[in-house]
């Protein structure tokens, strides 16, 4: 066992895949020097990374307390770190990704007249899709920390209708309101768009007057819903809405009270799309589109905005998060499938 060892990386999101690759580096090290790559340079790539702090944080929170005290952090300011002059150090500890810095930091230490460090190579763990689980697919919005989907399988498998159970749990708004009056929507949204105007989006809206009234203002839905009604009654404004505002016009179906596979499909493959090259998409719903956010939030990257109406109160405005696909994943689990 070596005295010390060190590993190095952003370790945002700490997730299973991290875990295991801590308790492997501790499996072979008496102590164990945590190099975690700082604001300036995670930020500088993904602006939704969370903190130094929070990322350590993560660490300690999830280990053991004696595994806790061997462990010490450090900022790592670049992709080598102390590795290269470290005269203490005696193994560092990559995955297969990384190896070729690893195989840099040895070259770097022979100038510098220090014994080469052990390489150990950790396999990545892979997600329920057999590709490896990352921080980045977590902040993508495509699986959580432990690797498992956001959409349950009843959810593709077909039709799920909505509980009273679940019904009563949707009652109240799921997110920030912003008031306004229901004659001019226009108020509430403009106080809306000025709040999410440096959002990387994409901006989800969901409700033809919602959709409608981001078109009217100038700043359309990068992924619009709309079902030709409000309030459940048609909505002879629905005729006004542009798709040529859209680069892409998508049909599916989905009666009221329930969720489908149809509407499932259309909506992730505008999310996909829009993650791929930002197109734009409205989706023109036959049935209703009441219950989309349920959908779109386990679909959609972290830091996404979901836009809704609220009768007679203003908009509803979510951001997209882990804490609201829990919340989503645990409310569709709670459809009757009909099984």
């Amino acid at each position: 066992m070596h005295e010390v060892g060190l590993i190095g990386g952003t370790f945002d999101r700490f997730h299973d895949g991290h875990y295991r690759f801590i308790e492997r580096s501790l499996d072979a090290c008496t102590s164990l020097e945590v190099w975690i790559t700082s604001d300036s340079s995670a930020l500088s790539k993904d602006p939704r990374v969370l903190s130094w702090e929070e990322r350590c944080q993560d660490i300690r929170d999830r280990l053991a307390p004696k595994s806790s005290e061997r462990i010490s952090f450090g900022v790592l300011d670049d992709p080598y770190g102390p590795a290269p002059t470290h005269p203490e150090a005696g193994a560092i500890i990559c995955t297969p990704e990384t190896r070729s810095t690893c195989d840099e930091i040895n070259s770097m230490r022979f100038q510098n007249h220090l014994q080469p460090l052990e390489v150990i190579e950790v396999e990545p763990l892979m997600a329920w899709d057999g590709e490896p689980l990352s921080s980045s697919r977590i902040r993508n919005g495509e699986i959580d920390r432990t690797g498992m989907p956001w959409i349950p399988n009843s959810v593709r498998e077909g039709k799920i209708s909505l509980t009273p159970a679940v019904e009563a749990e949707l009652k109240d708004p799921f997110g920030q309101l912003v008031p306004g009056p229901e004659a001019d929507p226009s108020i509430a949204m403009s106080e809306v768009i000025a709040l999410i105007e440096f959002e990387r989006g994409p901006v989800i809206a969901i409700g033809d007057v919602t959709v409608h009234t981001l078109q009217d203002l100038g700043r359309p839905a990068d992924i619009a819903l709309v079902d030709g009604l409000t309030r459940r009654e048609p909505w002879e404004g629905a005729e006004a809405l542009d798709p040529s505002a859209y680069d892409r016009v998508l049909q599916c179906e989905s009666p009221a009270g329930s969720l489908t596979p149809s509407l499932l499909e259309a909506c992730e493959h505008a999310v996909s799309s829009w993650m791929k090259d930002g197109s734009t998409y409205l989706i023109e719903v036959v049935g209703e589109e009441d219950l989309a956010p349920l959908i779109l939030h386990p679909l959609a990257p972290l830091g996404s905005v979901v836009l809704y109406g609220q009768p007679g109160r203003g908009v509803v405005v979510r951001w997209c998060s882990e804490e609201s696909k829990q919340r989503c994943r645990k409310l569709l689990c709670g459809f009757d499938s009909g099984d």
